[in-house]
């Protein structure tokens, strides 16, 4: 590899960093090392959003702002961006609209959060064209507050819409030109001598790498990872970052495929996968948080094979297959066939996940995707189910039923899916005695989340409502609406 070492942009100008623990987070770079302490830190897991800051990055030929959590990102995760915190909003004693703002609505009380609520909402800010409610509170999921409430920051939100104009806007071509200035096809390799953080520009300079490093940590967006440093306390000497690597980034679109690169985030595959179904729409738009969504990979949530997962059930549902690469050598696996057991996959030390094809859904087929959780929003499922069916003369004659929150991995629901085979999709007695079976497919776990027996039960009412709303031909006779509007939940 030819190495360089990590450069970003921060306060205008470029930051080069070449000696750096690999697993320093950005929310430790910020309050230790620079000694800005307006970004806080809460939960160190990405959920209470205290620690937000904004990116800065050329996307799609403009540049765009994307919160992120501060808290479970790592700095070399930074290369090639712009990194704004609260502290660099104000200027010349002037507020920015949102801060000025949160003040005239009284938006902050204790004020711990408030600094997170800040740069989420410049982020919204930095979009232009104003925000509605709706807008807004998708932006604010992320963010917590335990003693303002939310409609004053709402409307603080609102009434900063009405001013879009900003010093960042301002100086939007500036910082535009800069960022292009720092991408390059050089791989990144900085270390404290003890380890490294590498983030190699290439698919063949990833691979190889891996192929000499098979004990390094790959890292995709730091969601789950960056956990395992903050909460898990691990040591990880050595992290490979797929996010420079051109091939990883890409999204492709034969019209009956869509092949999704390891590296794209959820937020970039949102409008492309949102098109198969309202109901994936609806999925995506629970999954985490607006900073989640911005960084997390579907690759890695793939390759992490958490039995909770909220994409793996849809994928499988969907048959899509995963292709891995090892040096040279790049094999394919159907997705239900990747996962083995609890945290074991098909996923050998080297083995680099590339893309993920997935079948688009036929004219013919339905499909369904439910999630239930305790919250609408940033919850983790207790069971996630996606079908898909195909139905011949009102009798099921194609099937896939998938579950997440079921098994030590996201698994089919194989002997269901074989007994519901030449059913009449309007028979509910035979449906319904049909899922009693569910136990011979799943054995589900006792935690905190729900008991074995409710996991049973709601997935087996999950599989019977999906197929009454095929039957019905309709989603919202069997729908409750979300106390906001918009889309129907599960």
């Amino acid at each position: 590899m030819t190495t360089r070492p990590l450069r970003f942009l921060h306060r205008g100008a470029v930051v080069e960093i070449t000696t750096l623990p690999p697993m320093t987070t950005v929310l430790d770079w910020l309050r230790l090392d620079k000694r800005l302490t307006g970004t806080k830190e809460g939960c160190g897991e990405g959920d209470c959003g205290a620690c937000t800051v904004a990116l800065g990055r050329v996307k799609d030929g403009r540049l765009v702002y994307e919160p992120a959590n501060a808290c479970i990102l790592l700095v070399g995760q930074l290369d090639g961006a712009e990194l704004v915190t609260v502290e660099d909003l104000a200027v010349g004693g002037r507020l920015h609209p949102v801060q000025q703002a949160l003040v005239d609505h009284h938006g902050s009380q204790c004020g711990f959060c408030t600094p997170g609520f800040v740069m989420s909402l410049f982020t919204l800010h930095q979009e232009g064209g104003g925000a509605d409610r709706e807008a807004v509170l998708s932006r604010i999921s992320g963010n917590l507050c335990r003693c303002t409430g939310y409609r004053p920051i709402v409307d603080a939100a609102l009434a900063a819409a009405a001013t879009p104009d900003d010093r960042f806007t301002a100086r939007a071509a500036e910082t535009f030109s800069k960022l292009q200035a720092l991408q390059d096809d050089a791989d990144l390799l900085v270390s404290d001598g003890d380890g490294f953080f590498a983030a190699p520009a290439s698919l063949d300079a990833l691979c190889a790498l891996m192929e000499a490093h098979p004990d390094a940590t790959l890292l995709g967006g730091g969601t789950d990872v960056g956990l395992w440093i903050t909460k898990q306390l691990r040591t990880l000497p050595k992290i490979v970052h797929t996010g420079r690597v051109a091939e990883l980034r890409r999204m492709t679109d034969d019209g009956a495929m869509l092949s999704i690169g390891a590296a794209v985030t959820y937020a970039e595959a949102n409008e492309a996968l949102s098109a198969f179904d309202p109901d994936v729409a609806l999925l995506l738009e629970r999954l985490g948080s607006a900073q989640v969504r911005a960084a997390g990979t579907i690759g890695g949530n793939v390759a992490n094979g958490s039995p909770i997962g909220d994409t793996p059930p849809l994928l499988i549902a969907l048959g899509a297959t995963v292709e891995l690469r090892k040096g040279a050598d790049v094999r394919q696996v159907p997705i239900e066939k990747f996962f083995l057991a609890y945290g074991r996959q098909d996923r050998a030390p080297g083995d680099v996940l590339t893309r993920i094809i997935v079948p688009k859904p036929a004219a013919a087929t339905d499909l369904r995707v439910f999630k239930i959780a305790k919250r609408f929003d940033q919850d983790i499922s207790s069971v996630m189910m996606a079908l898909a069916v195909t139905l011949e003369a009102g009798r099921i004659a194609r099937m896939r039923i998938a579950f997440g929150g079921m098994a030590g991995i996201p698994k089919r629901a194989t002997t269901v899916e074989a007994a519901l085979a030449g059913l009449a999709v309007t028979d509910e007695e035979a449906i319904t005695s049909v899922v009693a079976r569910l136990a011979e497919d799943f054995t589900p776990l006792d935690d905190h989340r729900a008991s074995a027996a409710y996991r049973l039960t709601v997935a087996g009412n999950l599989i019977r409502k999906a197929l009454a709303e095929i039957a019905a031909g309709e989603r919202s006779s069997t729908r409750i609406q979300p106390l906001r509007g918009g889309a129907h939940a599960a």
